[in-house]
């Protein structure tokens, strides 16, 4: 018995060690207040479900691509036949690679004192003149509507104060769910009277009713999201200013689904209507934190930039998007980490000359699988084992088929295919597998976990204006941001607030119901 408590321990000991090798904090939120011991990879709990990490997190690329009968006859467009492989510079032939050491620092920008509120974090993102900007398109706005519709008896300039306090009910709906931000004011379960008193309602809906971020389209700006894109450059800048993210980072779209409890409550031709979203979101994230760097916005209709519109095949459409959310990374020997839509050798090969190296994982149906072996795409008739994999190589970049529960392929040039990995389960034990496996399945893995809980944390008011829906997710993830710059800073280290009760003291802080005076 103690011999297998030992082997247990060491187990455990050892799935440590190789997981800070990796470079990811196991710690997302601290829900608890304190820093979370539970790691989302390496698993040594009974109850994981990290057996079914290809079934959960990869689950449509698994029967895209490998079940079924596997790729279409002739491989997957773009892919060549082992000769031309074999001409192109595929071999068996594996050598050892090294990524250069990253040529950038990592962490905050700067240093905040321990007396630093949440407010203090969030105005890192959005300041004063952010919202004062606000408050002067809002008024803009009002005016010139009353001169083309009427004048509002009820209508007076909106202040400072008063805009700050609108940030902070409608983010109230992050952390206590409402069925609408106006519930507040009710008489009824949703009610939240704590804050009610500090605007009336009808003020309220005076302001939503104007709210602006730009009133009027000016004669350069073309594109759709023209009434917020200076807020998103400007939040897009201070991301980069406040942060510098680590060597390993992802580019993915973040879950932004609907609530379950919207969608359980809402009617039928409310649920239709807000399932055409009509914008994508794409982020390039750090691993190490789960602060987002850089986000990239798509309308799905109308123009947009840089030809983006105009693009009809996915690949083609998302490597774009690759190459926008990494423009900044060029020299710096950054690890990215992609998923089957970005994924492709082209992209992988050009973003190697800008010092920026790559691992992804492969769908026939979902990849650009040019010049890609068909060989090493298809699927084998034989059985195979857990564990098992075939890696071919091309220079720097390796191609690999890696067996689990399902065939799961894989292109990188950020790891030596040499290298043994192993991903560490309590009932299967050891699963060996080339260290860009582990590596990748372990970031993933840590951003679906950093997803499930900042999906908790979603501003909950639905507008249905494009761009305010953009606004008050892209306010979500300022927010969120924020607090994993608190968690990094010494005011964490005085009180340490959950994400929840972050969330809270910053809502007082907007409303002006705590004492948040400057710190900086």
């Amino acid at each position: 018995m103690a011999e297998c408590g030992r082997k247990a321990l060491s187990l455990l000991e050892a799935a440590r060690s190789r997981y800070e090798s990796l470079q990811i904090s196991d710690d997302v939120f601290g829900e608890s207040g304190d820093d979370s011991s539970e790691n989302p990879f390496y698993s040594t709990s009974g109850d994981s479900n990290s057996d079914n990490y290809a079934s959960e997190s990869n689950a449509d690329e698994q029967r895209a691509g490998d079940s079924g009968g596997g790729c279409p006859p002739g491989g997957p467009p773009g892919s060549v036949s082992n000769t031309q492989a074999e001409e192109e510079g595929w071999s068996d032939v594996l050598r050892d690679i090294t990524v250069p050491p990253y040529k950038d620092t990592y962490g905050p920008a700067q240093k905040m004192p321990a007396t630093a509120s949440a407010m203090d974090f969030f105005q890192l993102f959005v300041p004063d003149n952010a919202i004062q900007n606000m408050v002067t398109q809002t008024n803009m706005y009002a005016k010139k509507y009353q001169e083309r519709f009427g004048s509002d008896e009820g209508w007076c300039n909106v202040t400072l104060s008063e805009m700050k306090a609108f940030l902070g009910y409608v983010t109230s709906t992050s952390i206590h769910r409402c069925e609408s931000v106006l519930s507040i004011w009710s008489s009824g379960f949703f009610s939240n009277k704590s804050i009610a008193l500090i605007m009336t309602q009808a003020r309220f809906e005076k302001i939503l009713k104007y709210f602006h971020i730009v009133a009027f389209r000016s004669s350069h700006s073309g594109q759709g999201l023209y009434k917020i894109q200076p807020f998103l450059d400007s939040l897009q800048q201070s991301f980069g200013c406040t942060f510098r993210p680590s060597q390993t980072q992802v580019l993915h779209e973040p879950l932004i689904d609907e609530d379950p409890v919207f969608i359980a409550t809402c009617t039928e031709r409310e649920l239709r209507k807000r399932k055409k979203r009509k914008f994508s979101l794409w982020v390039r994230q750090c691993t190490a934190t789960g602060f987002i760097c850089q986000i990239y916005v798509h309308l799905k209709e109308g123009p947009g930039p840089d030809g983006l519109d105009t693009l009809k095949n996915k690949p083609q459409l998302h490597s774009l998007v690759a190459k926008q959310l990494c423009q900044n990374l060029s020299g710096k020997n950054a690890i990215i980490f992609t998923g089957p839509s970005i994924t492709s050798l082209n992209l992988f090969e050009e973003f190697e000359k800008q010092d920026i190296y790559c691992c992804g994982l492969l769908s026939s149906r979902k990849s650009d699988c040019t010049g890609l072996p068909q060989s090493m795409l298809a699927n084998t008739e034989l059985p195979q084992r857990r564990g098992q994999y075939q890696t071919k190589m091309k220079r720097n970049m390796s191609l690999i088929c890696w067996y689990n529960k399902g065939n799961f392929r894989f292109l990188s040039n950020a790891y030596s295919p040499s290298k043994q990995g192993v991903i560490i389960k309590r009932k299967s034990g050891e699963i060996p597998c080339p260290l860009a496996v582990e590596a990748f399945a372990a970031h993933l893995s840590y951003i679906c976990k950093y997803d499930d809980k900042y999906s908790k944390y979603f501003i909950f008011h639905k507008p249905n204006k494009t761009w305010q829906q953009v606004f008050w997710l892209t306010i979500s993830i300022a927010i969120n941001n924020a607090y994993i710059l608190y968690k990094m800073s010494d005011a964490y280290h005085m009180k340490r607030y959950s994400r929840a009760q972050f969330g809270e003291r910053l809502v007082r802080e907007l409303l002006g119901l705590e004492d948040c005076s400057p710190t900086r």
